[in-house]
């Protein structure tokens, strides 16, 4: 099985790999066709080893292929779970506020540190379990 690296999505918030996949053949030397689910009928099951991830077994690991709902474009909406830390950064005389942010279909490993103003003004609830 391999994961699939994201095509054609950049940024922060979009997942480096998508599920894992049975691998059904090697297509050229460096071309792989995996077994796609019947919702991602539309993507061309033919990838470059490049694109591919090995997937290393692991018991306690459990699998799960869809991240929540996934769009016709192949992507789907992120937003944060809960707020994990905050910290104060002195610059100069000025100090700024960031808050470490826990993102849904992640776990804290890919938690980010973001400026609490601008989270705070998204996503005024997270805030409210904080008090």
């Amino acid at each position: 099985m391999r994961g699939i690296r994201r095509f054609g999505l950049r940024g922060k918030l979009s997942p480096r790999y998508l599920g894992s996949f049975e691998v059904l053949e090697q297509v050229g030397a460096v071309a792989y066709k995996v077994a796609l689910p019947p919702r991602l009928a539309g993507v061309y099951d033919v990838f470059h080893i490049s694109n591919l991830r090995k997937y290393i077994h692991d018991p306690e690991h459990v699998l799960s292929f869809e991240p929540s709902e996934i769009q016709k474009d192949m992507t789907y909406e992120e937003y944060p779970a809960y707020i994990i830390d905050r910290e104060v950064r002195k610059l100069q005389n000025r100090e700024i506020l960031y808050v470490k942010i826990r993102w849904s279909n992640y776990d804290d490993r890919k938690a980010t540190w973001e400026l609490e103003s601008a989270i705070r003004e998204h996503y005024p609830h997270l805030f409210n379990e904080l008090n």
